[in-house]
């Protein structure tokens, strides 16, 4: 038989779907620009210039038991977060006023309603497949993550998108229309789960607690992505899930723990979930290296908020910074990012962000480039160590 033939018995909706664009590593872009490594200034991902803590290396060196399986329910570590978002409460001065003391024994999230995951595109597509098939839909809030999209069509569900106003803010009134108008079946699919990212990526922007508290009010599923709350001013709203059974947050380790590559993220759900999740998930999604890394990080949790202090710093340098190139126009960011506006870059008989973005990568400086709606004509820059950003404002500057 021809392989047209096995072809037609794909799902037909992924013929349509979309492929998310990855960022390359480094030794695939030391290959490809001819530069070696060490000498790439790499601001493209929203990688931790710093990497992860030294006893994470110690860790994994020492650890003697990757020939057996891991524990599938992930308890040393599902503790150590628990007691590690107690914590973070606690300093942020939002334990709860309940008569207990803030170094009560109570945890802030109990253990019993956090889930681990490979990376959080893991549990991204947990929910999409537990909830979502043909006849489903998500709301999206563009400019955003492109993976909410992604995991949404790959189960063939619909993206109801609800764009950003001009200062990259959600707009909440057109989210209550839109459900409205599902419910009075004007809309020809149902939304179940509305994604929001808080600082959203690329923007950085913060969704202030009145928005979230409104569309909670919502009969969907609100998935709160705060994969940059770390680096933010404003508080991780980890706490609110006890409070909301519609409230699904998640968070990783990949950015202010600095272990993108080894894929470690988590979600805090609403206690009614969690049967369906154990039941649903991979049953060893979690490796040995990553939980090994994850808890060596959480051990030194006093180090690892030095090091987002420092990146918190060198992002509002950066922000000032930009603010004097005369062709970018860069947003208030709450994340370890700055998106900017390309005007009037003038190189080469070019005058757009892609013609910025090639000068950079010839000088072995890499940022992210956007040209879609939305982001029209804009580059997102990482937050790096200081001398990476002397680098780049050096060659910003140089190309004015």
């Amino acid at each position: 038989m021809e392989a047209t033939t096995f072809q037609s018995l794909l799902n037909p909706h992924l013929a349509d779907l979309e492929e998310y664009t990855p960022i390359q590593p480094f030794e695939v872009l030391s290959q490809r620009l001819g530069i070696p490594a060490h000498d790439i200034v790499k601001l493209d991902a929203n990688e931790n210039p710093y990497g992860a803590h030294p006893a994470v290396a110690e860790a994994l060196a020492e650890y003697a038991y990757y020939h057996i399986y891991p524990d599938p329910q992930q308890t040393e570590l599902r503790q150590a977060l628990a007691a590690h978002l107690e914590n973070e409460q606690r300093l942020s001065g939002n334990a709860k006023e309940s008569g207990e003391s803030a170094n009560s024994a109570a945890p802030a999230v109990p253990v019993e309603q956090i889930l681990p995951g490979h990376g959080t595109d893991e549990i991204l597509d947990y929910l999409c497949r537990l909830f979502l098939g043909p006849g489903d839909a998500i709301i999206n809030t563009p400019p955003t993550f492109g993976m909410y999209s992604f995991d949404a069509k790959l189960v063939g569900a619909e993206v109801l998108e609800v764009w950003r106003d001009d200062g990259y803010h959600v707009d909440v009134n057109a989210i209550f229309d839109l459900v409205s108008s599902a419910a009075q079946k004007r809309e020809p699919v149902l939304p179940k789960l509305l994604f929001l990212t808080s600082p959203n990526n690329p923007t950085g922007n913060w969704l202030p607690d009145k928005d979230l508290l409104r569309l909670l009010e919502l009969p969907v599923i609100v998935v709160l992505d705060e994969a940059y709350v770390e680096f933010a001013v404003e508080t991780s709203r980890t706490p609110w899930v006890l409070e909301h059974d519609n409230l699904v947050i998640i968070r990783t380790f990949s950015k202010s723990a600095g272990i993108a590559g080894l894929r470690l993220g988590y979600g805090i759900f609403p206690g009614w979930m969690m049967p369906l999740l154990w039941k649903f998930k991979q049953p060893y999604n979690v490796n040995v290296a990553a939980t090994v890394a994850g808890l060596a990080s959480l051990r030194h949790a006093d180090e690892m908020q030095t090091i987002v202090d420092k990146i918190r710093v060198e992002r509002d340098r950066l922000l000032r910074a930009l603010e004097d190139v005369p062709y970018l126009s860069p947003f208030p960011s709450g994340a370890n990012f700055v998106l900017c506006r390309v005007d009037n870059f003038k190189v080469e008989g070019s005058g757009d962000a892609a013609a910025l973005k090639i000068a950079l990568e010839r000088q072995g400086i890499l940022v992210r480039y956007y040209q879609k709606p939305g982001l029209d004509n804009c580059i997102r820059i990482s937050v790096g160590r200081p001398e990476q950003t002397d680098r780049l404002l050096a060659e910003l500057h140089r190309l004015a």
